[in-house]
């Protein structure tokens, strides 16, 4: 079981590996508009069990600069250090590697948005935008620093284009909602010019992919990516289906 959470500032959490295991790799998750590291926890605990340290820091707010500032000690306790980001936090995570503020070995892109905010929606109406999962909805609706309607905000175009630019070289990991109503129109002429990418698609998943109803699963996607990029060569899949018969391939 991992550590309970330590918190180092009132708006950032951090999990640990379970006592007497090796540290595997070190993940900085970025939460997206409206959310908070509170809408972490669950996500945050699970790479934990798995003996990776996590840091859920806070939402991006103001200037970009000034976020980054905010970000402290990013230095990995152990490697790799992967930069996981949701909506405009995977949006500030793909800018702030490309501009070495984070030194990562990786990406994992959740629930890249769109340019244009949602319309103005009522908080019943954002929920079945974000997310299907009962639990995750009453995490947001409890949390009071949440912000509601959030999503009704434009992404910085400047920085979407910063963002999706083809030239990096790092793994990426893409996760995408085929349920998601605000992703990212350009997302698959972004994927197909990554040099090293994998994109998953979640069945049935809204916006917030990283916390729907099939939360478990990506999770494990998650890990299995982090897995794959501790090996000598991170293409060699770990696991290989030899053969299916009740498994529909895409």
């Amino acid at each position: 079981m991992s550590t309970e959470t330590i918190v180092p500032r009132a708006d950032a959490l951090t999990f640990r590996a379970p006592e007497g295991l090796l540290t595997r790799g070190t993940v900085v998750v970025i939460p997206g508009r409206g959310e908070s590291p509170a809408s972490y926890r669950r996500f945050g605990a699970r790479l934990a069990a798995d003996a990776y340290e996590v840091r859920v820091v806070a939402r991006p707010e103001g200037d970009l600069d000034a976020f980054a500032a905010t970000l402290g000690d990013t230095t990995a306790s152990a490697r790799p250090l992967v930069v996981v980001g949701s909506d405009l936090g995977a949006i500030v995570a793909s800018v702030l590697v490309r501009r070495q503020v984070l030194a990562a070995d990786a990406l994992v892109l959740a629930a890249l948005p769109r340019a244009a905010g949602a319309e103005s929606l009522s908080w019943d109406d954002e929920l079945a935008t974000r997310s299907f999962c009962p639990t995750y909805r009453q995490v947001l609706t409890d949390d009071p620093t949440v912000e509601r309607g959030a999503l009704a905000a434009d992404v910085p175009a400047a920085l979407l284009d910063e963002a999706l630019a083809p030239d990096n070289e790092l793994p990426h990991l893409i996760l995408t909602g085929s349920s998601d109503p605000i992703g990212a129109a350009d997302l698959p002429a972004f994927v197909h010019a990554l040099p090293r990418v994998q994109h998953v698609i979640v069945n049935g998943a809204h916006h917030d992919v990283l916390n729907d109803l099939q939360h478990r699963s990506v999770a494990a996607a998650v890990v299995t990516f982090l897995e794959r990029l501790r090996q000598p060569d991170p293409a060699d899949a770990i696991i290989r289906v030899a053969h299916a018969t009740w498994t529909n391939a895409d």
